[in-house]
């Protein structure tokens, strides 16, 4: 049997991120040195400090979850002697996260990842005005009833699924009269919870159109090389590796719903028994136990992670 790499999305980030690796291992401090570089920023430091307002904007979380993760990953490689195919025999990212999966995989450079994540967080921002758009999570209700619901609310705007999580943590996106709809409905219809997330902007639904468009054309002059391992790809929740295929399903995928509960469900099929979330938070491995609990799920994102995780190859 082997393992599953799988990248945080946004809501991950905090301040602090990566700090302790950055001063544990040359390696990690490297790949930050080299985002702050690409970005002509100091992300490192805003991730190290805060102030967390800043950090959670979109163009800067996004860019940051993938530097904490690829300096994992780096340190992984270089303590642990063994080339990403060796460590794992798939990857997959959250949203965001798939970005991190194809620099790990080496799809995408490091540098040209931390652009085009800061340009996918500006176009997600900028694609409607802020307080037009909302996101809820529905707790306790399964996909086709959310489904059933976002079709029900759509009466009143967009609505659509976002995010199918995990079994009973579904999420809804789109105009903010819509999902406030589906909010209400889901709590008639039995969800333990139905809650508005704090978020700037409503991902993964129609309302993102101008920002595909937007990374459709910062994409058609990007290299995609062909990954060492499959990605995991959240628009298909099924293994890709053909370089045209993971631009295509890149640009579908910021209006598309992230299908990680299907995408999970379906890796023992792979042979897949292990999986290790690379890089800020425990969200993904969390997940992944509500979705299978006879996976073995791990989060790498300390010194002391990093050392548990080396010992286990």
């Amino acid at each position: 049997m082997s393992r599953l790499f799988v990248f945080p999305g946004q809501g991950s980030q905090k301040p602090g991120m990566g700090a302790e690796l950055a001063e544990a291992f040359g390696a990690a401090r490297e790949v930050f040195e080299e985002v702050d570089e690409a970005l002509g920023q100091k992300l490192s430091t805003l991730m190290r400090d805060g102030p967390e307002d800043e950090l959670t904007l979109t163009q800067n979380a996004q860019p940051a979850l993938m530097a904490s993760s690829i300096a994992v990953l780096r340190v992984l490689k270089t303590e642990g002697g063994k080339s990403v195919d060796r460590m794992c025999s798939m990857v997959a990212g959250h949203s965001l996260g798939e970005y991190s999966a194809l620099v790990a995989a080496g799809a995408l450079p490091l540098d040209v990842t931390a652009r085009l994540l800061r340009l996918r967080g500006e176009a997600m921002q900028a694609a409607i005005p802020v307080g037009e758009g909302a996101m809820a999570a529905v707790l306790g209700l399964e996909i086709d009833d959310v489904s059933a619901i976002a079709g029900e609310a759509s009466s009143a705007g967009v609505c659509s699924v976002a995010n199918d999580n995990s079994p009973g943590q579904i999420v809804v996106s789109g105009a903010q009269a819509a999902v406030e709809k589906a909010a209400e409905l889901a709590k008639e219809k039995g969800a333990k919870r139905a809650m508005m997330l704090p978020v700037s902007a409503p991902f993964h639904c129609s309302l993102m159109q101008p920002a595909a468009d937007k990374m459709a054309e910062a994409l058609e002059s990007t290299t995609i090389s062909a990954p060492v391992v499959p990605v995991l790809a959240n628009v298909t929740a099924s293994p890709e590796s053909v370089p045209e295929t993971l631009r295509g399903l890149l640009v579908e995928q910021v209006t598309a719903t992230v299908r990680w509960r299907e995408s999970i469900a379906g890796v023992r099929n792979q042979e897949i028994d292990k999986v290790a979330e690379l890089g800020t938070g425990k969200v993904l491995s969390g997940l992944v136990r509500r979705i299978d609990r006879d996976l073995d799920a791990t989060s790498v994102e300390t010194p002391a992670d990093v050392e548990a995780f080396l010992n286990t190859l």
